[in-house]
């Protein structure tokens, strides 16, 4: 039996972890915030004194997919996001783009209406109902999907979700554990991602869809280090179609390849989103999207770091925020110059190098953002698991704090928590980066399974 294999600490820490992923998944209440963060520190600290066992992979695995089965009939409670990807997906059943229609208008006459409408528009909530849909082609084919097995129970849509993304993560272990052996890492790595509670309840528990982007980008860097660039080009469109992100890392892929061979990628990437697109396409498909990704960019603030730091000393100066207008044309183009600066002033022709960029220029994107949510760390995670750093584990940790947010009734965020989350986060990268420079072959100071 499993408990015999791995001992009774462990199967105790296992047993309990299996308790508080069921709270986060039945009985949890977002507005408690000491109750979620301490639930969470526990799992967390469960999870590091697991992947300091020494157990096999088969074991692992088993645990892996055994905490995120323990979400597989929870509806979501600390994200309502997942309504609207329901009701996208039962626009299309209905043959309405989901581009092209708000929520919000769902009473008009023109409007077919989905099944569970009042539900969904509800559960959205009427900032998300007020906005065109802002998920790319290839997330909505997720949605479709749920749909077609599911068009007249919520639950079952979300558990089609779950099935979707459990395989995802199941998919970035055993490509994500053969890449890093391909580059002579730990492969006990790969446990950072596969067991931490924050992938499986940001991903899994919250259905964000970021697990399936991951999948499609660590499986096509597995495919560049066996050379088969082809598919390689096919799946990073794939994850770009699936989230935005991927987009800022195409630059970094100019060391890798010859001329020709570098124009063929790029074409078989620009074509695959190209191809997702057409379904959907229109001139007021293209309106409409534009318009929504700049207010998700520019508009809407959560968790940002710099861009909160550069209000207070714009408000000391002017007395009021005149920044916020300038935010969404000065933020891209510092995250355009900063990945031109890495791609042509940085070594990036080994795969260890490359992915290290990827680590690095996200990492900015991410410290300059005004919008940074908990899932949006899963990918800077998943990156440095093929690098020397270990800075996004310790922010996957410190992130948590900012739930403190919805425990207000003006969903105002605590800026002293804020502080303390990005102190701690941004202190150990300085630590590790300044470690890695004067040792970098040292392995002690990283967190952990550096060797």
């Amino acid at each position: 039996m499993l408990t015999k294999k791995i001992g009774l600490l462990s199967t105790i820490a296992i047993l309990l972890s299996c308790g508080l992923y069921f709270h986060f998944g039945y009985t949890i209440i977002r507005e408690d915030f000491l109750q979620l963060f301490g639930s969470y520190v526990a799992l967390f600290l469960f999870f590091l004194f697991l992947i300091k066992q020494n157990l096999d992979f088969k074991t692992y695995t088993i645990i892996g997919i055994l905490f995120r089965a323990v979400f597989l009939f929870s509806i979501p409670i600390l994200s309502q996001d997942f309504y609207r990807f329901i009701w996208d997906g039962r626009m299309i059943l209905n043959g309405f783009n989901p581009y092209l229609y708000l929520p919000e208008n769902y009473l008009t006459p023109d409007y077919i209406v989905p099944d569970q409408a009042a539900e969904l528009y509800a559960g959205m909530g009427k900032l998300n109902a007020s906005h065109y849909t802002n998920y790319p082609p290839l997330n909505q084919l997720c949605f479709l999907i749920a749909a077609l097995f599911s068009k007249h129970s919520i639950i079952g849509s979300v558990i089609v979700f779950r099935v979707i993304l459990i395989l995802a993560d199941i998919g970035v272990y055993y490509y994500g554990r053969k890449l890093l052996e391909k580059l002579q890492l730990n492969p006990k790595a790969i446990l950072l991602y596969f067991l931490n509670p924050f992938i499986i309840l940001e991903l899994t528990g919250n259905l964000h869809f970021e697990g399936l982007m991951i999948f499609f980008l660590v499986y096509a860097l597995y495919l560049l280090q066996q050379k088969k660039w082809i598919l390689a080009a096919l799946l990073i469109g794939c994850s770009i179609s699936l989230k935005l992100i991927p987009l800022l890392f195409l630059p970094l892929f100019f060391q890798q390849f010859k001329l020709k061979k570098l124009i063929g990628f790029y074409s078989i990437v620009i074509g695959t989103v190209i191809v997702s697109i057409i379904p959907f396409i229109s001139e007021v498909f293209i309106a409409n999207y534009s318009r929504t990704v700049g207010l998700w960019f520019g508009q809407f603030e959560f968790n940002g770091s710099l861009h909160n730091i550069a209000k207070v000393i714009d408000h000391r100066i002017t007395g009021y925020n005149s920044i916020k207008s300038y935010i969404i044309k000065v933020t891209p183009l510092l995250v355009v110059i900063v990945t031109l600066l890495i791609t042509f002033f940085r070594k990036n022709k080994t795969k260890s190098q490359l992915i290290t960029a990827m680590l690095l220029t996200f990492g900015f994107y991410l410290a300059t953002s005004t919008t940074v949510h908990p899932w949006y760390l899963s990918m800077l995670l998943v990156l440095c698991l093929f690098t020397p750093y270990r800075f996004p584990l310790v922010w996957t940790f410190t992130i948590m704090l900012t739930y403190e947010t919805y425990s207000n009734p003006f969903f105002q965020e605590n800026f002293w928590l804020l502080g303390i989350e990005y102190t701690i986060a941004y202190g150990y990268f300085i630590w590790e980066f300044v470690m890695l420079k004067r040792k970098p072959n040292s392995a002690w100071f990283r967190l952990p399974l550096s060797s």
